[in-house]
């Protein structure tokens, strides 16, 4: 049975308790169709000031983005990896979400804000499992996955 743990921190108090369940149901989907058994992640909600901060001191890009995730089980060549016991669930990593961003992005592509919401918590969730897109073909993977699920679990650009 797949369990996913997901420590939500709003720091823009915008968002409502459903917008919350719809993240949480649609990760648990994305977990159980990656074949995540027992894992934890966490979710922050901040202003395009916060994650402009966030973006210039860790990926040199000095303007707000939409979503950050910050992988735990990503390594550098220097980094062992971290094994954790039999019992304990896979942490996965962090995922920042611009809230602002997020409904500016929902009025540009013409859909609701909860969609697009979904599609980002979905695209720092793919991160955290390792998707990338750095190359066309990774791009097409993560995208194509991406796309797949949202379809699956039933959110669409309306």
């Amino acid at each position: 049975m797949t369990t996913l743990h997901i420590d939500f921190l709003d720091e823009t108090e915008l968002l409502s308790e459903k917008d919350s369940k719809l993240i949480s149901d649609l990760l648990s989907f994305a977990a159980k169709e990656e074949g995540i058994d027992e894992a934890e992640c966490s979710i922050s909600f901040v202003t395009n000031e916060q994650i402009r901060v966030i973006n210039k001191d860790y990926r040199g890009k000095d303007k707000p983005t939409d979503v950050i995730s910050f992988a735990l089980e990503e390594m550098t060549e220097e980094e062992m990896a971290v094994m954790p016991a039999a019992d304990m669930p896979r942490m996965l990593g962090d995922i920042i979400i611009s809230v602002e961003k997020a409904k500016e992005q929902a009025e540009d592509y013409g859909h609701s804000f909860s969609r697009e919401l979904g599609f980002l918590a979905l695209h720092g969730f793919l991160h955290l499992l390792g998707y990338d897109h750095m190359t066309e073909q990774d791009e097409a993977a993560m995208f194509g996955r991406q796309d797949e699920i949202l379809k699956g679990f039933g959110l669409s650009r309306t």
